[in-house]
């Protein structure tokens, strides 16, 4: 083998292996961002379950009703109060 082929083929073999360094550190990273995004995933996850679960605690009719009747003050009103519409009447 001559000098040039043997120069050639070294140099390959050098570009080569930082190809192959390169990549695999490419790799690593790309791993690392894949874990960042499924911790923040999960994170959001529970967070929108907690969202849930806290829209359907602040809905629920008894703690309307009891928020009415303390802070509001408000109250059912009585028959006398009550009017009744029928669905043909102008």
């Amino acid at each position: 083998m001559s000098n040039r082929s043997l120069i050639t083929v070294v140099a390959l073999l050098i570009l080569c292996s930082l190809l192959l360094v390169n990549s695999q550190h490419q790799a690593r990273r790309l791993f690392i961002e894949l874990e960042r995004a499924q911790l923040r995933q999960r994170n959001l996850e529970t967070e929108w379950d907690q969202l849930q679960y806290e829209q359907s605690t602040l809905a629920k009719h008894s703690r309307i009703d009891a928020i009415a009747r303390t802070s509001l003050g408000m109250s059912v009103p009585g028959a006398p109060r009550t009017q009744y519409l029928s669905v043909g009447a102008r």
